[in-house]
């Protein structure tokens, strides 16, 4: 399995895919609570290795988090729903392959909508293989 699918511990994928289809059709953003902080550093470090001759075209990190303070996010299936592949865009996003990030990317919050608290948790556990 890949890695933005959730374990199956606590969360069946057809639950886990009931919640993000849930979320994903709030038509208003969500709000944008910050990155986990070891994930920020993970990515920081991965912007920092590219290989010249291989260069990323990935959004940087911080515009990513520039752009979720100050459009909110949404939540997104991928490109083939059943496959239970979640990411977090920024509220003007479209673009999966460059702007997204997995639910586990982000901290958790008092304040969250607990249907996202939710989510994140179950996207934070290993996958099965």
């Amino acid at each position: 399995m890949s890695e933005g699918i959730p374990n199956q511990e606590g969360m069946t994928k057809s639950e886990y895919l009931r919640l993000a289809v849930e979320l994903s059709e709030q038509v208003e953003a969500l709000p944008f609570f910050g990155i986990d902080e070891g994930a920020y550093q993970t990515m920081k470090k991965g912007e920092e290795e590219v290989d010249p001759d291989y260069p990323d075209t990935t959004t940087p990190i911080d515009a990513r988090v520039a752009r979720l303070q100050l459009h909110g996010m949404k939540i997104v299936l991928g490109k083939n729903p059943q496959s239970g592949m979640v990411y977090v865009l920024p509220g003007d996003s479209d673009d999966i392959e460059n702007d997204g990030l997995f639910p586990r990317h982000l901290s958790l919050h008092s304040d969250m909508d607990a249907r996202l608290k939710k989510l994140i948790l179950a996207n934070k556990k290993p996958s099965l293989k």
